[in-house]
């Protein structure tokens, strides 16, 4: 890579993080300035993007799976219950729980870049009963854990998070559709479905990769987790994780 290429690999990056982590609001969507503010801010070449050649394609890669990265592999909600549930039912587990919020993730952001931000722009209401139903999900995951004695996951009788408890937490997470729209927004703003397609694939390989690693992590954990007291403890640490996200997502 040319040392221009690395540069737009750097830029688009920092700009689609700093918009992701700035917490686009349903106002911004409501005003309909988000995906032009994404496509002026980073500056790319949009039009002339394919003429770039193999240097642009590799760029934007590495761009795409860096911001998949960043968005997928930091701390958040499903990130916890995928290490709460590699941790309680040990890593193959965990992957089913991880598969579902992948599949959930890529089909939620291949809407996005298909136009669902039409829909949260014609419906201004619909953002903040994502927001507060995902609060909702959180708080109730968090009561669960933490008022569970640990004896059924120490026996082994209770079932671990199915797919499509992993495909629904996601649809219910504010995180999973922040990222999705900023990343839409800085790397897919002309809605090319080619470049939609690319995206989708990059995100899912990284995410489910990045899931992985913390149920795998949570596996590791489960080690020091024999007794009904240790997994009541760890319980107790994921709620108090978890309430920390809802409470978060409000202020």
């Amino acid at each position: 890579m040319q040392g221009d290429d690395i540069a737009f690999v750097v830029h688009a990056v920092k700009k689609a993080i700093i918009l992701f982590y700035a917490r686009v609001t349903p106002e911004s969507v409501k005003e309909g300035n988000f995906l032009q503010y994404a496509r002026d801010s980073v500056g790319l070449p949009w039009p002339g993007l394919s003429d770039r050649g193999r240097g642009a394609f590799m760029s934007l890669f590495i761009s795409m799976a860096a911001f998949a990265l960043a968005s997928s592999i930091t701390p958040g909600p499903v990130n916890i219950v995928a290490l709460s549930t590699g941790a309680h039912y040990g890593f193959w587990s965990g992957m089913r729980h991880v598969l579902g919020a992948t599949l959930g993730f890529t089909l939620l952001l291949v809407l996005i870049g298909f136009g669902l931000h039409e829909t949260l722009r014609e419906w201004p209401f619909l953002p903040r009963i994502i927001q507060w139903a995902g609060v909702a999900f959180l708080l109730y995951t968090a009561v669960r854990l933490a008022m569970d004695d640990g004896q059924l996951a120490v026996s082994g009788l209770e079932k671990a998070p199915s797919m499509l408890h992993g495909a629904i937490m996601q649809w219910l997470n504010p995180k999973a559709w922040l990222a999705s729209i900023a990343g839409m927004g800085v790397f897919v703003a002309n809605g090319e479905a080619l470049l939609i397609g690319q995206f989708a694939a990059i995100y899912f390989v990284v995410c489910y990769l990045s899931l992985g690693c913390w149920a795998y992590a949570g596996s590791f954990l489960s080690h020091y987790l024999r007794s009904a007291r240790g997994v009541r403890v760890f319980n107790r640490l994921m709620a108090l994780m978890l309430a920390g996200c809802a409470l978060y997502l409000v202020v």
